[in-house]
């Protein structure tokens, strides 16, 4: 089996099209569909099924899937070793979020553009299941969640930081400059980003458990703040999102202790060899965030 052929395999496999993959690897299609052919009748097998426009992989192809990426991460691993390159570099993909890319990862990525220009970083922005599902697929390298739980099945990482969250309102809100409870919260119009975000999903679990509710959708984190700024409701952020409105004093933070705690995480496939790069990202990421507090 020719490495190259495994290559195109790895990123048929991962993105389920001939088309999206040649496009991926600067191939013509014709050239993808030629190797996939070569390597089933290399192996004696066929490794995806076509369904029309749609494929799928085969039992084999399944089979195959994961010692295709272990040699793939193997010889870059070498290639790296017998090099003796000093700069890291390489692409890394990273699935991330609004709040982390935009409060977060701003100095992560300034360190990496000062000092390791050669890592390309190619930003994704997805949140919860889809960002697991890429990662466990191998269409992210490494992937930043906030979420209450730490053990995702086929998936391993690290804890970077607790994440603050706030109840926040406008100025002068009727339930500002008190304690207020979740029953307090039931009457309340409510203000969220979209569903799936973990934070959004937690607070909506705990009032639903008192008396059904129905939040304000407003999609991002910046247009769920003005909304609240505006006097349009309440609404739960990671505190690091609304610090400088707070401290402004555009938006008042509500007395409400959240009984869940969620944690920003870092993460990747299991089983996963993590190039140089991707090492260097880690330790970065959990460096510059335990920084920030």
């Amino acid at each position: 089996m020719e490495l190259r052929l495994l290559v195109t395999f790895e990123k048929v496999a991962t993105v389920l099209s001939f088309t999206r993959a040649a496009a991926e690897l600067s191939y013509a299609q014709s050239s993808v569909t030629s190797q996939i052919r070569t390597l089933e009748s290399d192996l004696g097998v066929e490794l995806f099924d076509r369904l029309g426009s749609r494929i799928r992989l085969t039992e084999a192809g399944g089979r195959l899937l994961p010692y295709a990426r272990q040699i793939i991460e193997l010889a870059e691993e070498a290639r790296a070793a017998v090099t003796g390159a000093e700069e890291p570099s390489g692409t890394l993909t990273v699935g991330t979020m609004e709040s982390l890319t935009s409060y977060r990862l701003p100095p992560l990525l300034e360190y990496f553009h000062h000092r390791h220009p050669k890592v390309r970083l190619a930003l994704r922005t997805t949140i919860g299941d889809e960002t697991r599902r890429a990662l466990r697929q191998g269409t992210y390298d490494v992937g930043f969640l906030m979420e209450e739980e730490t053990e995702h099945p086929g998936l391993e990482g690290a804890v970077l930081a607790v994440e603050p969250l706030a109840l926040v309102a406008a100025p002068g809100h009727p339930l500002a400059g008190r304690p207020v409870t979740t029953a307090d919260l039931t009457g309340q119009a409510l203000l969220a980003t979209e569903p799936g975000c973990a934070y959004r999903d937690l607070f909506e679990r705990e009032l639903t458990a008192l008396k059904p509710v129905e939040f304000m959708e407003f999609g991002t984190i910046e247009a769920t703040k003005r909304a609240a700024a505006a006097g349009l409701g309440t609404a739960l952020l990671p505190e690091v999102t609304v610090a400088a409105e707070l401290a402004e004093g555009s938006l008042v933070g509500l007395g409400w202790e959240p009984p869940f705690t969620l944690r920003t995480q870092l993460a990747w496939r299991s089983g996963k060899r993590l190039p140089a790069h991707a090492r260097l990202f880690v330790e970065q990421a959990r460096r510059l965030v335990a920084e920030q507090g």
